[in-house]
């Protein structure tokens, strides 16, 4: 039997944290994860503040400790000055994948000419791949869209837990062997 893949969602949000905002980030990443893997999966979201420190110990403890497989990281991500979601992802990845930023993006300019701001980036570290998704579950939906396909191989590819997907909304990419 196949475990099921470790997902963690974290939604970075000084509002949110405090009670003063509803995150919507994380169940529309969570929504979205659900309608999209067929595999098995456990899926946890937490909230926390915006901040370097504080995002890059929450990555930290869910890679090494938690054995999150993938983590899907919404918020912090824009040119305010509290936003330094990219900037903590440095600092705990090992290996940086910009493809996934440059695919976000360009995704979501053909929604939105604000798309430019965003900073959103992914990266590896150990066996956990880390994607920085934006807040807003439409905006959710129109960049996982657009890298999800390789998600399930790039887990492969790195020794995380199996995901698989519903290939009429995302066809996972695995290459013939």
């Amino acid at each position: 039997m196949i475990r099921p893949a470790q997902i963690a969602i974290v939604t970075v949000s000084d509002r949110a944290s405090r009670g003063e905002y509803e995150d919507k980030g994380g169940p529309g990443a969570e929504d979205w994860l659900r309608a999209t893997i067929t595999s098995p999966v456990e899926i946890s979201r937490v909230i926390i503040p915006d901040g370097r420190e504080v995002v890059a110990a929450t990555l930290r403890d869910l890679c090494d400790n938690k054995g999150a497989d993938l983590i899907l990281i919404t918020g912090g991500t824009g040119p305010a000055p509290r936003d330094l979601t990219p900037e903590a992802m440095a600092d705990v990845m090992e290996k940086e994948l910009p493809g996934f930023g440059e695919e976000m993006r360009r995704a979501s300019l053909r929604e939105v000419p604000t798309a430019i701001l965003s900073r959103q980036t992914a990266g590896i570290r150990g066996s956990t791949l880390m994607i920085s998704i934006p807040g807003k579950p439409s905006a959710i939906a129109t960049c996982l869209d657009a890298v999800f396909a390789a998600v399930p191989y790039c887990l492969g590819l790195i020794g995380a837990g199996f995901i698989d997907t519903d290939p009429n909304r995302i066809k996972a990419f695995r290459p013939k062997t």
